[in-house]
C-alpha cells in the first residue's frame, strides 16, 4: 500500500517534531518544513513532489503562524495551485474572527492544544473527503485511474496526469460507460449540457488535447478509440 504523503509547515522545532513522529507511526509520509519559503516559491514542485522524486501531496498541514508568510496566505496559494488538495490549519489563535479566516479557503481548523489522536482522525476525515484512501485502480494500458478519487497516474513513471475540467468531464463520462460506444451526440450533450450541432468541432478539439495528456501515442490512441463515423469507445 502506497503511503499517503503529507506537507507540514511548523516553525516550533518541539511541536513539529512532535506531529511528524505522531503521523509517521499512523502509517503518513510526512514532509515538514519550518517555514513556508519553498512551498511558496515552487508550490507545483513541492506539492507534486517533482522536486525530490516523491509522489504527489494528499493533503497539507499549515500553522498559522509562521515566519515570512503566515499560513492562511501559504494556505490561499496552495488551494490556487492545487484546489483537489486538502489543507488544515494548525493554530494557537482561538478567535472566532480567525477560525472563519482560514475557513475561507482551508478545509479544517484545529486549535492548539490539540490531541495526536483528534489531529489523526481529522487527517482521515479529510482524505476520505477528498477521495484520497486507498481505493482499487482500474488499469488501462499504462494509466492506473482512481474514478473515485479522480486521479490518474502513469503506471510505469508515477506520474500524475492532470486534466482540464472538460477533459475530465469526458473522460469520467467515457469511464462511466466503457466498452460502450458513445456518440458525438451522447457526450457534447453529457458535458456541456446543450443541444449538439453537426459539424460542431469542439468536442473533437477536446478529445485531441486529452489524448495527448493520456496517450502514448495520441497520433495513433489506444485507449481513447474513435469509432469512424459514431463517436468514442474507452475499452478495458
Amino acid at each position: 500500500m502506497v503511503k499517503k504523503r503529507l506537507v507540514y509547515i511548523e516553525d516550533d522545532r518541539q511541536i513539529g517534531s512532535w506531529v511528524k513522529e505522531h503521523l509517521t507511526a499512523n502509517g503518513y509520509e510526512v514532509d515538514w518544513f519550518t517555514d513556508g519559503s519553498r512551498l511558496a516559491a515552487e508550490p507545483g514542485a513541492v506539492l507534486s513532489g517533482t522536486d525530490a522524486g516523491k509522489p504527489s501531496c494528499d493533503l497539507v498541514i499549515l500553522d498559522v503562524m509562521l515566519p515570512g508568510l503566515d499560513g492562511f496566505t501559504l494556505g490561499r496559494r496552495v488551494k490556487e495551485n492545487r484546489p483537489d488538495v486538502p489543507v488544515l490549519m494548525l493554530s494557537a489563535r482561538t478567535a472566532i474572527e480567525d477560525k472563519l479566516e482560514g475557513l475561507q479557503f482551508a478545509d479544517d481548523y484545529l486549535t492548539k492544544p490539540f490531541h495526536p489522536d483528534e489531529l489523526s482522525a481529522r487527517v482521515e476525515v479529510l482524505l476520505r473527503r477528498f477521495g484520497r484512501m486507498e481505493e482499487e485502480a482500474l488499469t488501462l494500458k499504462h494509466l492506473q485511474v482512481f474514478g473515485e478519487a479522480e486521479r490518474i497516474l502513469h503506471a510505469e513513471t508515477g506520474e500524475e496526469i492532470r486534466l482540464t475540467g472538460k477533459q475530465h468531464q469526458i473522460f469520467q463520462m467515457l469511464l462511466r460507460h466503457r466498452n460502450r460506444i458513445l456518440t458525438k451526440e451522447q457526450l457534447y450533450e453529457g458535458v456541456w449540457q446543450e443541444p449538439y450541432l453537426d459539424g460542431d468541432k469542439t468536442l473533437m478539439v477536446h478529445i485531441r488535447y486529452l489524448r495527448e495528456k493520456i496517450e502514448k501515442d495520441p497520433s495513433s490512441p489506444e485507449i481513447v478509440e474513435t469509432i469512424r463515423g459514431i463517436g468514442y469507445r474507452v475499452r478495458a
